[in-house]
């Protein structure tokens, strides 16, 4: 849920030292001392208060994107606040620009322009840009104006014509349009996906008449709603040779915002420095024109810009000149994590008419221990109004720090608190094309036909067939016999998948028929053992978990990130699988690093609290040790005792821990399939959670199956093997699926490029 806290701004209009900036901004160069932690709240204020475009620079890509993130607690309107993007190499460097970050970039020129797809802007943009992003230079600003356009219903226009005019602004002809910047064409039918648009766009022509526009959805590719007229600005900023500034693109009534200057300055400077070095470089080695053009601005050329616009200067607070003003902003007082110390303050404070807003993830569990003390603060999750003066306002959510304002309002954050806050995660939507499966085969791929079985592809020949010519795929099977396949008969062919060198089948025999016999009896076998399993499990009586204790909710709130979309989801559904009364057997799927080993985590500590023992299979003894840190250093704060079995242990090593799992002093057993062995034996085992299945060898899953006909069964895989995701999907067992990627991943990108020693 998104915190707002637009709630707190008129409080900053009781500050004298706020109405004296306010009043003197109608000037055009403005300097003021501010608390770094205040910053987004004053930035905030003054956005809602002129409602004029607003362009903020830091000095870092990571300040801005940590600024960017926090303003979006403080703004009413969060689509309106934007991060513009740096270039992902030096100035020079022969490196593929990222296409979604140079569509991310012409997205924010529309805002600035006003130019906002299918609807019209109900705020000036607030832009967050660094000093690297700030110097890349842009498309010239009346070429970037004069080639966006708008289509309107019954508009009369050739659609040859329109696609050649967007081919021309950068648009890419696709036969799907799935991501920004991309067009196709299909009879009467155009469709365009503008980067200034959250949808894409269909445009249906009568003739040259355009005779409906809709938005529709780029993953099913339905259209969603009819609109009356849709915006087209430039899908790159490569339109011609001449080029401009961002600050070209401020209304000349807009606010530049400059946090500390000098650090401004001197990331400028140093940049200009590594490219000017590299530009030398280059020219020595004769890849580059000496008199190439600088792709960047200088530190002078940006301050002209500046000096030209009105222009608030925030400098550090403490280590400023003192001769600045500066706003009755103070660092709030830290507790560290002495919560007894801190409710008694907060008790204080509140009988001593202060104004007091806490925003915290534990505000549940701080609610409690304030009512303990006779505070009534209920968890807030929306506020109409301005807290009065002697209130506590308890609001749940993060904040990266507090302050006290006008030595009357004292705002707390988790920070200043537990001395500790969670790290805040910026999603960016990045639409992904959707790729339908196909075969792609090289001469020397072993495949496998449906009817004729195991063969080599030799390749594609054209031969002559009832007067026209067509395409066929040559198959060589055992003893010289070849197979001619049609090529739109591809489908009935597949990659072999296997790690060793088949055996060819024979044309004419019988060898195929019975192999494919064997594995029908075989895949019927499991069926059966199978449904003999899930039909078990569905009668056996399971052990039904209790809800969250206070613990429970400690552990998640430790955790130091803020929690994907996608592990809330699926840590609601195991809690919902732990809370009835049969056996659960979820499979959670998502890729490296996607959350999937916390959820596990608190699963785990969750049947721990009911007195249950967990085991952890891994595959690999590393992948144990891995384990084992993961979950001892998310524990470390209970009285949880963690283990883990492999052969990185001592025969006494193990057979304490053998032991432990005996008489229940180990709560949970981290192993490789070691912990399967006929000498392993639980007290009380309620929970199994599984990594990466498909790496446990054959003999194991045996064992494994009987387990899982009473055992709590979580399994955790980036790759499930085809039949444990078929199950899965067939709705035998559940699924959980994490796609939200981690922040900061980056996709992989491949370059094709001459050799050079250097690049290397």
């Amino acid at each position: 849920m998104h915190l707002d806290l637009s709630w707190l701004l008129p409080l900053i209009e009781e500050m004298p030292a706020y109405q004296r900036l306010v009043a003197g901004m109608a000037g055009h160069n403005i300097r003021v001392a501010v608390l770094d932690a205040a910053k987004p709240y004053l930035i905030a204020a003054l956005y809602h208060r002129f409602r004029l475009p607003m362009l903020v620079v830091t000095a870092q890509p990571e300040k801005s994107k940590r600024l960017y993130g926090q303003l979006l607690s403080w703004v009413v309107t969060t689509s309106q606040v934007r991060v513009f993007p740096e270039p992902d190499a030096l100035p020079y460097q022969r490196v593929a620009s990222d296409t979604m970050a140079e569509l991310e970039r012409v997205g924010v020129l529309s805002a600035l322009v006003g130019i906002e797809g299918e609807q019209k802007m109900i705020r000036p943009p607030l832009v967050v840009v660094s000093a690297p992003a700030l110097m890349a230079k842009t498309t010239l600003y009346r070429d970037f104006t004069s080639t966006s356009h708008t289509v309107r219903v019954g508009m009369e226009i050739e659609p040859l014509e329109l696609l050649n005019q967007w081919q021309a602004m950068g648009y890419r002809l696709e036969s799907l349009v799935e991501v920004p910047g991309t067009m196709s064409h299909r009879g009467g039918i155009i469709d365009i996906y503008p980067p200034n648009s959250d949808r894409p766009t269909r445009l249906e022509f009568f003739g040259n008449t355009v005779d409906s526009i809709r938005l529709f959805d780029p993953l099913n590719q339905c259209s969603l709603t009819s609109v009356p007229s849709i915006a087209i600005t430039p899908a790159t900023e490569r339109l011609t040779s001449p080029s401009d500034s961002l600050f070209s693109y401020l209304s000349p009534s807009g606010w530049l915002v400059l946090d500390e200057p000098e650090s401004i300055r001197a990331a400028v400077e140093t940049l200009h420095d590594q490219a000017d070095e590299l530009h030398s470089q280059l020219v020595g080695r004769g890849e580059l024109e000496p008199d190439c053009p600088r792709p960047y601005f200088t530190w002078p050329e940006l301050e002209t810009e500046m000096k030209k616009r009105h222009c608030l200067m925030l400098a550090a607070f403490g280590v400023s000149d003192t001769k600045l003003p500066c706003l009755d902003f103070a660092p709030a007082p830290n507790y560290a994590g002495q919560l007894a110390k801190f409710i008694e303050k907060s008790k204080q404070m509140a009988k001593q008419k202060y104004r007091l807003i806490i925003v915290s993830h534990q505000a549940s569990r701080l609610s409690e221990l304030l009512a303990e003390e006779g505070v009534f603060a209920p968890p807030l999750t929306e506020v109409k109004k301005t807290p009065p003066l002697g209130s506590v306002s308890l609001v749940q959510g993060s904040l990266a720090g507090g302050w006290v304002m006008a030595n009357n309002t004292y705002l707390f954050s988790d920070a200043e608190i537990f001395g500790f806050v969670k790290q805040p995660r910026l999603w960016k939507k990045r639409a992904v094309p959707y790729h339908k499966l196909s075969i792609s085969l090289a001469a020397g791929d072993y495949v496998v036909h449906v009817e004729h079985g195991i063969a080599k592809f030799a390749g594609v020949t054209t031969m002559s067939a009832n007067g026209s010519e067509k395409e066929y795929l040559v198959l060589h099977y055992a003893g010289g016999d070849r197979l001619y396949v049609p090529a739109d008969q591809i489908d009935r062919i597949s990659r072999y998948i296997g790690s060793q060198k088949p055996l060819l089948s024979r044309l004419g025999t019988q060898e195929w028929t019975r192999t494919k016999q064997k594995v029908r009896e075989s895949v019927a076998d499991i069926a059966q053992e199978l449904l003999a399993l899930y039909a078990a499990r569905e009668v056996i009586s399971g052990f039904g978990f209790s809800p969250d204790t206070v613990w429970q909710q400690e552990l998640e709130a430790s955790f130091p990130y803020v929690e994907t979309p996608d592990q809330i989801a699926v840590q609601a559904q195991v809690k919902e699988d732990m809370a009835e009364s049969k056996p659960m057997d979820r499979l959670v799927c998502g890729d490296v690093g996607y959350g999937k080993t916390e959820v596990a985590i608190r699963a785990a500590f969750k049947a721990v609290m009911d007195g249950k023992q967990v085991a952890v299979l891994v595959p690999t003894t590393v992948l144990a040790e891995q384990h084992l840190a993961t979950f001892s250093q998310r524990l470390n704060a209970f009285p949880v005792r963690v283990e883990a079995l492999s052969r990185f242990k001592t025969t006494k090593e193990q057979e304490a821990i053998l032991d432990g799992l005996t008489n229940g002093s180990v709560d949970i057993c981290i192993g490789t399939p070691r912990l399967l062995q006929q000498d392993i034996a639980f007290k009380d085992l309620g929970r199994l959670i599984i990594v990466e299945e498909q790496r446990v060898g054959v003999v194991h899953k045996a064992d494994l199956k009987k387990m899982r006909r009473a055992v709590d069964v979580l399994t955790l895989s980036a790759t499930p093997i085809p039949r444990t995701l078929h199950i899965s999907l067939g709705g035998v067992r559940d699924m959980s699926t994490m796609e939200t990627p981690p922040e900061e991943r980056l996709p992989v990108r491949t370059f094709v490029a001459e050799y050079n020693e250097r690049l290397i």
